[in-house]
Parts: C-alpha cells; structure tokens; sequence
C-alpha cells in the first residue's frame, strides 16, 4: 500500500520542516511519500520542504484552500497513491495519529475522519465548535452514519475518493464527504488531540464563520437532498396559502366574505409558488450530480 501524505502550505516556514520530519517519523513502517501543494508563499516554504524531502509543487498566485486541494488529488494520483493523508501544514494534527487512519483504511474504510471533538481537547473557539456540531448533525443525518467533526483537515481516504469530482464552492472538506457519501463508500472517524496554532486564515471572526457555516448548511440540503430542501420550502408557502384558505373559509360562515382580493391574490400566489417549488425539487434531485 503506498500512501501519500499531502499537505497544502502558505506561507508556513515556521512549521512546514518539522511537520514533515513528524510524518516520516510517525511512518517508517509504510511506504509513503510525502507532497506539500504551495498555495504562492513568498516566504520560505517550498525551499525548507524541499530540504526535508517532501516532493513541492505550487500555485503560481494564491487560489485558497479548495483549488490546491483538488491540485493535490490530480497529483496524488500521479504518483499512483492507494491511499492519501491529508493533514496541515501549521503542525495542528500530530502525526503520531496517521497510523490508526490507516488501519480503519485497512480494514475496508474509505475515508476516515480525525475528530478534533471526541476527546475535548479542541482548542478552536466557542462558535467554531457550535458550527461544526451543526455541521455533524447535518451529515449525519443525511450520510445515515455518525460523525462528530465534518470541517477537519486531517483525513485518510482511498485513491477511489480521490478520484471523485469537486465542482461545488463548499470547502472541500464537506463536499468530499457529500461526494463519498453519494457513491455509498464507509466514512467513519477516530478521535484525535490537536495542538493551538496561529489563528485561522478562513475565517476574520467569530461572526463571519457562523454565517458562513449556515449558508454552507443550506447549500448542502440544496445539493444533496434538493427533493428535502425545496419540498420542505414549498410545503411552508402551501401551508401559508392554506391559512388564508381557512381564514376565507371562516369568513363565508360567519359575516361573509367581502371584498380582500389583496389577500385572495395572495392566497393563490403562495399555493402555485409552493406547488412550483416542490415541483423544481423533483426536477432537482433527478438532476443531481
């Protein structure tokens, strides 16, 4: 089994030398191979990798996480990977934890998660642990499996998961999950510790991650149950429509009903509108990739 350990860095010569010695040290009985994606750093880090004996590919610019994620598949591939690592540059996922991903791919996993939440020792802040236990309830709903930690970066999967398309703007690491979830593969989790690193560079605030989590929420239903998303917002502007149907109804047994075409008007807008959007989600989830 040949793994490659991919790791996508930014400017992240304080810690890109030491992560890798970490690995080859955590490996030494696997035959791996270890890639760092630079994402345009124009500091240090392409040459301190290159001097530990990672194999260095970059970007010509910066282009973000979810670009250089799907530049480390097609490269991983390239280099005949059965199975890839994918972990951090800033030294957050000890490596000392590869090893039992591994095993859990041994043993018939396809992806294999380290959850940052099981052993409570997550150092991020209060509202990015809200999020993503939002974020786990939510999979685990849709995937039918339980899983606690769905935004980590620190994962195993086969050359088959790497294989699989990333075309949404999610992060990748949610849309790979939705990608593998489609096609049936097992995803399962280990729990894992983390180090306290430098503050993340995703997210400005508190504020600006918890809206962004949410708005990624509904692009999930969207995308992966758009039958659920659309029927559930169709069934609340019919049921609306059936209100003011009842009050109508309320009206003709007691004083009758006079005049209030306003809202007759919009009695008939909410029950097409809903039966129109539940008719879309139809077409959506036949459609879906």
């Amino acid at each position: 089994m040949k793994v490659v350990v991919a790791i996508p860095a930014f400017n992240e010569e304080r810690t890109i030398g030491r992560v890798i010695d970490e690995i080859s040290g955590a490996l030494h009985d696997y035959t791996h191979k270890i890639l760092v994606v630079d994402d345009g750093s124009n500091d240090k880090t392409v040459a301190i990798a290159s001097k530990h004996g990672a194999k260095v590919v970059s970007n010509k610019k910066n282009m973000g996480l979810a670009y250089t994620f799907k530049k480390e598949m097609k490269e991983c591939l390239a280099m005949k990977a059965d199975v890839i690592v994918h972990t951090d540059a800033d030294g957050q996922y000890p490596a000392s934890f590869i090893p039992q991903l591994l095993e859990r791919i041994e043993m018939g996993d396809d992806i294999v998660l380290g959850s940052r939440f099981e052993q409570g020792l997550y150092s991020g802040s209060i509202s990015k642990r809200l999020g993503n236990i939002a974020f786990a309830k939510v999979f685990s709903q849709l995937l039918k499996t339980r899983i606690t930690d769905t935004t980590t970066g620190f994962r195993a999967f086969t050359k088959e998961v790497a294989k699989l398309p990333l075309i949404n703007d999610f992060t990748y690491t949610q849309e790979q999950l939705i990608r593998a979830g489609r096609n049936n593969m097992r995803i399962s989790e280990i729990p894992i510790a983390t180090r306290k690193t430098r503050p993340s560079r995703l997210f400005s605030n508190p504020f600006d991650y918890a809206f962004k989590a949410w708005v990624n929420i509904f692009r999930i239903y969207r995308d992966f149950a758009p039958l659920m998303f659309f029927g559930m917002m169709g069934v609340v502007l019919m049921g609306l429509g059936g209100l003011i149907a009842i009050y109508f109804v309320y009206l003709h047994l007691t004083s009758g009903i006079q005049g209030h075409l306003g809202l007759l008007f919009m009695m008939m807008l909410l029950i097409v509108t809903g039966l129109q959007v539940i008719l879309f989600g139809f077409l959506a989830d036949m459609h879906r990739q």
